[in-house]
């Protein structure tokens, strides 16, 4: 078995919530590709294949056959689909303004002068180029279709155009064929031309509306700068980004963005990293510190070494994170698909039926195909393919504006129903950095101190030597430093033995809760009270993941004492203290099988086995990679008052998805028997195929403007 790779192609040419079905079962049929997800909504296929049994060559061959195309081209391919999206948009734009011009006089000539000479071929002349060449994709589409066995929305734009067409020209050339049965030889031209022209508006305005669902991916890919000054000794050369290659010297000036990851090699300046941490301060760069890709410097120029370019980066990373969950599928719309799979051969065999029941029982030829027809337009599964991937793109673009990734569709689908949250202490609710909170020692043993704490790995030493060197004290120079590893450090100056370290662990009997002890000759003459801060957003996002009606635990392997003041000062009632990274994961299980969907929220290494386990799992901010990669969710900040906003993401978009399912279906469920005719027998009412176009053009636009309504809504 070869290399297993996941890649995102642009796919051209998808006119439907059917032909991504088409498409997906295309690339399923390449021997090799494994999974394909393709997303009507942002025209991309995301598929999972087998590098030595399939290539990309393969894949957009098969969707070639039928109609489609696939951009395989490694560079630059979000610009070719753009620059084809756009051709395809004035194109689209020029043929609907033409229809629409063409498709006036026909309905007027239609409604209100029907009997002036040579109506019926005035209306003939001017709907032919509106249903042959505005039309011809419908047409082309419907038979590369019918070719492999496979029907889509052309197929019923194409059938009921083509029919109102044939039967009008028909009854324009033979009237006498129905006069002489004592019957008016209707023609259905305008109907044959309008629906054309509807059914290209509609589509014309779903490609305006759909190009807004992808403007958060649009915002991120902004952030990437076209060219880059690469050094060559003292030589300065401009290339375009793609030409970067790792260990190139680049030159950064002010106000430039950052184009790869790498470390600075000389000079100094401060960078705007908030698109990246999510923090407003902007940060000192200098030789040796790493900087990221669409980050801005500000005042300095600096140069640094490439050592992640092109895909590589953090910034690439997030983008193909945010496309990929954009092109993910919710589990719902594994059903709509199934449903828009056998939609429309459903749909067809309802239009003979319609027409069978007609010409038997009534004996009315001309109603019947009139009402078959209709029912072909009016049941366009186009608001159905709709609903849930316009919904899925705006929620997870909202989510990247707010400093929300969300790797798939399904955890925004899972976010929902989420009623149990755990979060991790150090670095989620905390800021993960220890402070001196308090010290009493004596002020001339703070240099001992501080040369004690100097020789210490342990990151409470840490603390204590930015506390006393922030306060300008300057180490002496000891004799005979021990340190003994988990316990503390002992040092020896001017003939006294000192000792710093854990007040149990260096055997001193103490009433202190100090952290730090500090002993000289055994007698205590110093105590140092270190304490992690609590992130200031901490308290009000508890707050309001309660008001969400979500119970908050919290994890830690800190011990009791230390949990219950941070549970108490941040309002949590449940918390669980000397958790070891297996004792999370199990309480995840624990909690699963009591029935509860459990969120998981944690920073660090240990936290990825209970994160890998949650149902819905995110990782906060500055953590670590292997806690972002196991997680569903990333938080491009450390406030932890994303995640409420995060959860609530989740509800709005899940209802969003819910109220465009309800109005595709019940559009269809009403408009087909209405269009089928079944209340003429009651009051006379026979929908007419113009209205019936207007219609489902309108119902794709509502269910594109309901998902577009997410972009606003306060999170």
């Amino acid at each position: 078995m070869g290399h297993i790779i996941k890649e995102t192609f642009p796919v051209l040419e998808m006119s439907c919530a059917a032909c991504a079905a088409s498409v997906t079962s295309m690339l399923k049929s390449v021997p090799g590709v494994q999974e394909a997800n393709v997303n009507f909504a942002n025209q991309t296929a995301l598929v999972t294949y087998d590098e030595e049994q399939a290539k990309p060559e393969g894949m957009r061959n098969a969707l070639r056959s039928v109609g489609y195309d696939l951009v395989i081209d490694t560079h630059n391919r979000e610009e070719i689909q753009q620059q084809a999206q756009q051709s395809h948009y004035q194109a689209l734009k020029t043929r609907t303004i033409i229809a629409i011009i063409l498709s006036l006089p026909v309905v007027v000539i239609g409604m209100f002068f029907m009997n002036i000479p040579y109506a019926n071929w005035m209306m003939c002349v001017l709907s032919t180029p509106v249903v042959f060449w505005v039309g011809k994709g419908f047409f082309v589409n419907a038979w590369k279709q019918a070719r492999h066995k496979k029907a889509n929305m052309d197929t019923l734009v194409a059938l009921s155009t083509g029919i109102a067409w044939i039967f009008s020209v028909f009854n324009t050339i033979n009237p006498h064929f129905w006069m002489s049965s004592g019957l008016h030889a209707h023609v259905y031209f305008e109907a044959a031309a309008v629906v054309v022209a509807f059914v290209s508006l509609g589509k014309l305005l779903e490609e305006k509306a759909k190009s807004n669902t992808s403007s958060a991916l649009k915002k991120l890919m902004g952030l990437q700068p076209k060219t880059v000054i690469v050094m060559h000794g003292q030589e300065q050369a401009e290339v375009p980004l793609e030409a970067v290659q790792v260990n190139d010297l680049i030159l950064v000036k002010p106000g430039n963005r950052i184009p790869v990851d790498g470390t600075v090699a000389e000079g100094m300046s401060y960078v705007d990293e908030s698109m990246i941490s999510g923090e407003p301060v902007p940060v000192l760069k200098e030789k040796g510190t790493a900087v990221f890709a669409g980050t801005i410097n500000q005042q300095g120029s600096f140069q640094f070494k490439a050592e992640k370019v092109g895909a590589d980066t953090v910034l690439a990373q997030i983008i193909r994170m945010v496309q990929e969950a954009q092109g993910s599928r919710a589990p719902v719309q594994q059903l709509v698909d199934k449903i828009a799979g056998i939609f429309v051969p459903v749909v067809i065999s309802i239009a003979i039926l319609t027409f069978a029941v007609w010409y038997l029982l009534a004996g009315d030829f001309t109603h019947g195909l009139l009402a078959a027809v209709t029912v072909l337009v009016i049941a366009c599964p186009c608001a159905l393919g709709l609903a849930t991937p316009t919904a899925i793109m705006v929620g997870i673009g909202r989510g990247a504006d707010n400093n929300i990734l969300i790797r798939d569709a399904e955890s925004l689908e899972k976010g929902y129903k989420t009623n149990v949250l755990l979060l991790d202490k150090t670095g989620t609710i905390t800021e993960g950095m220890p402070t001196v909170e308090s010290m009493s020692v004596k002020e001339a043993l703070l240099p001992v101190l501080l040369a004690m704490e100097l020789q210490s790995e342990h990151p409470l030493a840490l603390a204590v030597v930015h506390h006393l060197q922030g306060a300008g004290v300057q180490p002496v120079k000891l004799s005979q430093i021990e340190s003994i590893t988990g316990k503390g450090i002992a040092a020896t100056y001017n003939g006294h033995r000192y000792l710093a370290g854990n007040a149990a662990l260096l055997n001193i009997k103490t009433d202190s809760n100090a952290t730090i002890i500090l002993s000289e000759d055994d007698t205590i003459v110093g105590s140092i009270n270190i304490s992690d801060k609590v992130k200031p957003g901490s308290v009000s996002a508890i707050a309001a993941l309660k008001q969400q009606g979500i119970a908050v635990y919290m994890l830690t392997g800190d011990n009791e004492k230390t949990a219950a003041a941070v549970a108490q000062s941040v309002g949590i009632e449940h918390y669980k203290a000397g958790m070891l990274p297996g004792d999370k994961a199990a309480f995840v299980k624990e909690l699963q099988q009591q029935g509860k969907v459990v969120a998981m929220a944690g920073d660090g290494i240990n936290d990825s086995q209970a994160l890998a386990l949650a149902d819905v799992s995110i990782a906060m901010g500055k953590g670590s990679d292997i806690a972002m990669d196991v997680a569903r969710m990333t938080l491009i900040t450390a406030d932890l008052q994303a995640i409420p906003r995060a959860l609530a993401l989740s509800k709005l978009t899940v209802r969003t998805i819910r109220q465009n399912l309800f109005w595709a279906f019940i559009y269809n469920v009403i408009g087909i028997p209405l269009a089928a005719g079944v209340l003429y027998p009651v009051n006379g009412f026979l929908l007419d195929p113009m209205i019936a176009g207007a219609a489902m053009a309108l119902s794709s636009v509502s269910v594109v403007s309901n998902s577009l309504r997410l972009k606003w809504t306060k999170l």
